[in-house]
C-alpha cells in the first residue's frame, strides 16, 4: 500500500484539498501543546491517500471567559478564516469545526514555523543592556533566526528604517526599550484583517512565518465581540492611510458581508446577529475613513503578555 500523501502548507489549488481532509478525516492526538490557555491537541489527520498535521481545540476544553459566551470560541476560529479567505490574502491556515475525539471542535492545520514571530533574541539583548547585541537581532530577525525578524526591541526611540514603533517596553532595572514590528505588507494586511476582526489577542507567538515566505495569523478565539476589543502588537500603521490594495479588498468584503451572500450566510451560523452587523459596521468605518485604526483608549491596546 502506498504512503499516504503529505499536504504542504496551502496554496490557492491545496485549499479546498485540506478543508476536506481537516474535516473528514480520522483524527489521531499525537500531542498536547500545554503553554496554550485551553486545551489545544496536536493531531495527525488522514483522508483518502492525504494525510496533514493539525490542531485540534475540543470546546469542552475552552476555559469561560468573563466577556464572551461560553462554548463559541472555536466557531470564532473558523469564521476568522472564512473572513481571511474572503480577503483573498489566505492569513488564516484552513479551519474547520468538526467532531473529534474529546467532541466538537475547531481543526486547523498545523503551519511548521520558519522562525518565531516574538522577541525572543531582541528580548534578551535589551534586558542584559548589550544595545550592539540588540543591533545584531534586529538585523538577523527577533527571533534569532537568519531570516527578517517581525518583532524587535531597539534602544532609543527611534524605530528605524524598516520597522514600525509601537510602543515602549519596560525591559528590567528601570530601563525600556523601543517595541518595534517590521513595515511589512504580510503584517500590514494582518493588521486590516485583525481590525475587521476585531481581534482582541494579536500577540508575538501568533505570528507565524512559513518557510515558503507566507505569514499566518492563529489563535483567533477571542474575535468578533460586538464592541470595540482590538488589541494588538500591529499598531505601527494607526492613522496611516490604508493602501489600495486594502480598499479593494474591504469594498469586495463589504459586497460578500450582504444579507443572503454566502459568506455573511455562514458567518450567520458561527458568530451573533449583533457581532454580524458589527462586522459589517466596522467595514463600513474603515471604508469611511481610509485609514488604520487608532487604539480607541476604551480598551487594553497591546495584549498581555505581548508575545
Amino acid at each position: 500500500m502506498p504512503a499516504p500523501e503529505r499536504l504542504p502548507a496551502p496554496g490557492v489549488s491545496a485549499t479546498g484539498e485540506l478543508e476536506e481532509l481537516l474535516a473528514k478525516g480520522e483524527l489521531t492526538v499525537v500531542g498536547r501543546i500545554r503553554e496554550a490557555s485551553n486545551a489545544v491537541l496536536l493531531c495527525s489527520v488522514a483522508y483518502g491517500g492525504l494525510t496533514a498535521d493539525c490542531v485540534y481545540k475540543p470546546v469542552k476544553g475552552e476555559r469561560p471567559l468573563w466577556d464572551f459566551p461560553d462554548g463559541n470560541l472555536a466557531q470564532r476560529e473558523v469564521a476568522a478564516y472564512l473572513v481571511s479567505e474572503a480577503t483573498g490574502w489566505g492569513l488564516v491556515p484552513p479551519t474547520v469545526l468538526r467532531d473529534g475525539p474529546y467532541g466538537e471542535g475547531m481543526v486547523q492545520q498545523w503551519i511548521e514555523s520558519a522562525g518565531p514571530g516574538g522577541l525572543e533574541g531582541a528580548a534578551d539583548a535589551a534586558d542584559s543592556g548589550e544595545a550592539d547585541e540588540a543591533d545584531e537581532a534586529d538585523e538577523a530577525g527577533a527571533d534569532g533566526s537568519d531570516g527578517p525578524g517581525l518583532l524587535a526591541l531597539v534602544d532609543g526611540e527611534e524605530a528605524g528604517e524598516g520597522w514600525k514603533p509601537i510602543a515602549l517596553a519596560e525591559v528590567g532595572e528601570g530601563r525600556t526599550a523601543l517595541l518595534v514590528h517590521a513595515d511589512d505588507p504580510r503584517l500590514r494586511r494582518l493588521a486590516v484583517l485583525d481590525a475587521v476582526i476585531n481581534n482582541g489577542d494579536r500577540k508575538g507567538g501568533h505570528l507565524l512565518p512559513a518557510p515558503d515566505g507566507r505569514l499566518y495569523g492563529i489563535d483567533h478565539g477571542v474575535s468578533f465581540h460586538a464592541e470595540d476589543k482590538l488589541r494588538t502588537l500591529l499598531w505601527g500603521w494607526a492613522g496611516e492611510p490604508l493602501t489600495a490594495e486594502a480598499t479593494g479588498v474591504l469594498s469586495d468584503l463589504a459586497a460578500r458581508l450582504a444579507d443572503g451572500e454566502p459568506l455573511a450566510t455562514r458567518l450567520g451560523e458561527l458568530i451573533t446577529p449583533v457581532e454580524l452587523a458589527a462586522v459589517r459596521a466596522r467595514v463600513a468605518r474603515l471604508r469611511a475613513s481610509g485609514v488604520h485604526p487608532r487604539p480607541s483608549g476604551q480598551w487594553p491596546a497591546i495584549p498581555w503578555p505581548p508575545v
